[in-house]
């Protein structure tokens, strides 16, 4: 128990960046921060941490022993957490995840309701389009557009979007609207970096039909409030989630076609880690998120 004392304490160093936060995260002294690490350091028989009387910085060994240790810190935490009343009140740090347009538009609405339910817990949010590898980055939970490829984490899905086909009006009037998804191929297509399909966009005709169309264009971007905004200038067609493209639509900016077709939608998952004990703070979190999000 000694060392895993001492793991967390490192841990807790270096996620304060000093001595003295670890010491008051930890209500102890400085002087017994600083022994437990040194006898970390000799225990291991190498330097963690370069220390001045300015700075501390991690060694090379450091950071390769905070990742690995950083983990153990937190499910020490969660474990003790699963047998206290501490259960009933959330606390900690929550690590969310989301994509870049819908953490704005609709995460970040909803969050301060949520901090307000549970003043404590702190919330730390990384916003982008590329799926991160959720232990390795120590995130928590994350919000998910799409098809879920990632078999080993557990999801809960939140809401569904349509898919919507569409360009600014000039568009339409230079090139012409389709009138099937196969005339899509004529025209200068608008691709999303990390569509599940690829270049493909899919439909499904009436007769329950399905029909994939390859597509290509001039732009493709990791982030669909820029293939929007692009759209919206007249440089092609896109085929985007309602809740990035429906405001420009209300304004007269893009005009959707191709409405009798139904188009995949887009679901909107909740995914975490699989834990033998789901932590509170992450299962507060989805169940706030599937009761404000959810249709």
């Amino acid at each position: 128990m000694d060392d895993v004392n001492a793991y967390i304490v490192f841990a807790k160093v270096v996620e304060a960046e000093s001595f003295t936060g670890a010491a008051e995260l930890l209500g102890e002294s400085k002087s017994a921060v600083s022994k437990q690490i040194n006898r970390l350091e000799d225990s291991l028989g190498i330097r963690l941490l370069n220390r001045t009387t300015r700075r501390m910085s991690l060694t090379e060994a450091g950071e390769i022993f905070y990742e690995r240790v950083r983990r153990v810190a937190e499910e020490v935490e969660e474990a003790r957490l699963a047998v206290t009343q501490l259960q009933d009140s959330p606390r900690g740090v929550l690590r969310v995840n989301a994509p870049l347009s819908y953490g704005i538009e609709h995460l970040a609405p909803i969050l301060p309701g949520f901090m307000a339910r549970y003043p404590d817990l702190k919330v730390d949010v990384t916003l982008i389009d590329r799926r991160i590898d959720l232990i390795d980055e120590g995130v928590d939970v994350a919000i998910r557009i799409g098809v879920l490829a990632d078999t080993s984490l557990i999801a809960r899905k939140l809401t569904a979007y349509r898919r919507i086909v569409s360009a600014a009006p000039a568009y339409w009037e230079q090139y012409g609207r389709p009138a099937t998804p196969q005339d899509l191929a004529a025209h200068n297509c608008l691709t999303y970096a990390y569509l599940s399909g690829g270049r493909s966009w899919r439909f499904r005709e009436r007769g329950g039909q399905q029909v994939d169309v390859a597509v290509a264009g001039n732009l493709t971007a990791n982030n669909g409030e820029m293939l929007a905004h692009a759209a919206m200038q007249g440089q092609g067609v896109t085929w985007l989630p309602q809740f990035i493209c429906g405001p420009a639509m209300e304004q007269g900016a893009l005009e959707p076609v191709l409405e009798e077709y139904e188009l995949e939608p887009v679901g909107v998952f909740a995914v975490f880690p699989h834990t033998r004990n789901l932590s509170t703070k992450v299962r507060v979190f989805v169940d706030y998120c599937a009761e404000v999000l959810g249709v």
